[in-house]
């Protein structure tokens, strides 16, 4: 059976801490020798396509990334044929879509594992980087406290399936309006996660470990933006906020950074910050995804 990885629960908890397991493995076994993963990027990446292409390469194979408008799902060709011929030449195939219904509508047909790297609802790939960056960091993820301030997005969604799986507590606070739906915190508890949302930041980050936050304008919202800045006054990550959290506690964001708007210079840029052992873990942690994914496949029905 094929597997795919269209959100974090697509996983269970142990198979959420073997990927993490594999994203260590300073010598991963060449899996994808002589092998192609397609990369399809309807939205521009920085961190995602590279991130992405490496770890292709560091398990033996060839990455190919594609454009939007060199595919034009939908619109040229409907996505499940885009998915049934990408799946005649790659082992796998990754994806940066604007709705999930694209991705879903790929799996559905795809022979070969289906990754999401990022759609409006979901961006699983960054949640295995924040855990395997909070994991490095404290040794443990079980019984950690993790808040999350700002914009309840597709980053915060995985992020708190993430949270469950792993048995840490995740606090959201959001603008009233711009905080999860009962559904969203349901799916939290569904597995064993506990969860609360709030609107008062100060709230949220009091004796947390991890503090993160996001942009509050997510790519294709920036007509929203001057609204949103209105919106979520009092909500940047400051040094005031950060002290509020633990001893000890570190700052994620899954960037791009605005400074001065989600988060101050002083924190992004300080001693707190772990923004760029993130960074990179992105690399590490789809890798190990990749490794699992495939060796899933491989294995007989």
């Amino acid at each position: 059976m094929t597997r795919h990885l269209l959100e974090v629960d697509s996983l269970t908890s142990q198979e959420l801490a073997t990927v993490l397991d594999l994203a260590e493995r300073a010598d991963p076994p060449q899996v994808l020798a002589g092998k192609g993963v397609a990369l399809l990027f309807e939205k521009p990446s920085l961190r995602t396509r590279n991130a992405t292409e490496m770890a292709v390469v560091q398990l033996g194979g060839h990455p190919l990334s594609l454009r939007a408008e060199e595919v034009d799902v939908g619109v040229r060709e409907p996505a499940p044929d885009v998915a049934r011929a990408l799946s005649l030449y790659h082992a796998a195939i990754g994806a940066r879509v604007f709705e999930h219904t694209t991705l879903e509508a790929m799996a559905a047909v795809a022979s070969v594992p289906v990754v999401n790297l990022l759609s409006d609802s979901s961006h699983p790939c960054q949640a295995l980087a924040d855990l395997l960056t909070i994991r490095s960091h404290f040794g443990r993820l079980g019984g950690l406290d993790v808040a999350y301030v700002g914009d309840f997005n597709n980053v915060a969604r995985s992020l708190g399936l993430a949270s469950a799986l792993a048995g840490m507590a995740l606090r959201y606070a959001c603008p009233e309006g711009y905080g999860p739906s009962e559904t969203d915190l349901g799916a939290v508890r569904a597995l064993g996660g506990t969860v609360l949302s709030v609107t008062e930041p100060a709230e949220a980050a009091a004796g947390a470990h991890v503090v993160c936050t996001d942009v509050w304008t997510s790519m294709g919202a920036e007509d929203e933006a001057e609204h949103r800045r209105r919106a979520f006054e009092g909500f940047t990550v400051d040094e005031e906020l950060m002290a509020r959290a633990g001893e000890g506690a570190v700052f994620l964001h899954c960037l791009p950074a605005h400074r001065g708007e989600e988060v101050t210079a002083a924190v992004v840029d300080g001693p707190q910050s772990l923004v760029w052992q993130q960074a990179e873990n992105r690399m590490h942690a789809v890798r190990g995804l990749l490794l699992f994914l495939l060796s899933e496949t491989d294995q007989p029905t």
